[in-house]
């Protein structure tokens, strides 16, 4: 019998809520959802517009409200400074942030061009930095605010065909560390969740069954998470119920080194 989906308690009502690659079937939908079941007052991006729409469709009909989606790729300045704004113009501040976006590949180093190297940093740290960026300058304008980063158990641990990946999360987890120091005096709180294997219908699609049976053996329940089970630690770390916590990386797998 696998995990029963959890009941909502409140832990973000009325929070204003931006998640970053929000559209599709992983984690980041996971967590859009969760937040607004939790009572946040959501927003999605993403760069992928028709998706986006297609999510923002999807929690009207679970929730009853739609989203303000916003369609933003986090390698351009200008489309996240866009997208902070059009939160600013729709809700007047911005509670919590939930950085999402993140590309992967599997490519050894010495056969990876500088153009794959590049992609994967700048969509996954460069991109995370930009976004965190942004949301800073407007919660410590407005004195609080809670930032959750998504790393992964890679940056901890090494996997063949992942030094770009692992290089970026590795960088997210640094990020979260030291941002949560410069935040803290701002009533600001940085975290993190490293995630292992969060298995949804793309990654399946595009990762090997060998791929998938060799990771999913190092889990110590036998099985990947259910991207909600990510999405439920995010928002943990999003509420009240996390106030004392800042800077910390929480492993959500048994993988932590």
């Amino acid at each position: 019998m696998g995990p029963l989906y959890p009941r909502a308690h409140g832990l973000l009502d009325g929070k204003v809520t931006l998640v970053t690659a929000a559209a599709g079937a992983g984690i980041g939908y996971a967590t859009a959802r969760r937040c607004a079941e939790e009572g946040a007052v959501v927003v999605v991006s993403d760069r992928h517009e028709r998706r986006l729409g297609e999510a923002a469709e999807a929690l009207a009909g679970l929730t009853g409200v739609k989203p303000l989606a916003v369609p933003c790729d986090v390698t351009s300045q200008e489309q996240v400074e866009e997208l902070f704004e059009a939160v600013e113009r729709r809700h007047g501040r911005l509670d919590v942030l939930v950085n999402n976006a993140g590309l992967g590949g599997t490519a050894e180093l010495a056969a990876m061009t500088d153009e794959q190297w590049h992609a994967v940093i700048d969509v996954t740290l460069n991109g995370t930095m930009r976004c965190t960026r942004a949301a800073l300058r407007r919660m410590f304008a407005q004195g609080s605010g809670v930032i959750v980063n998504n790393a992964s158990v890679v940056g901890w641990r090494a996997q063949r065909g992942q030094a770009h990946y692992a290089a970026a999360k590795a960088g997210v987890m640094a990020l979260t560390r030291c941002v949560a120091l410069e935040a803290a005096g701002h009533g600001v709180r940085v975290n993190a969740v490293a995630p292992s294997l969060a298995v949804h219908p793309f990654l399946a699609k595009v990762t090997s069954e060998d791929v998938l049976a060799e990771l999913t053996a190092r889990e110590a329940f036998g099985r990947s998470a259910e991207p909600w089970e990510v999405a439920n630690v995010i928002v943990f770390l999003a509420s009240d119920y996390a106030s004392y916590m800042t800077g910390e990386v929480v492993s959500v797998s048994s993988q932590h080194p």
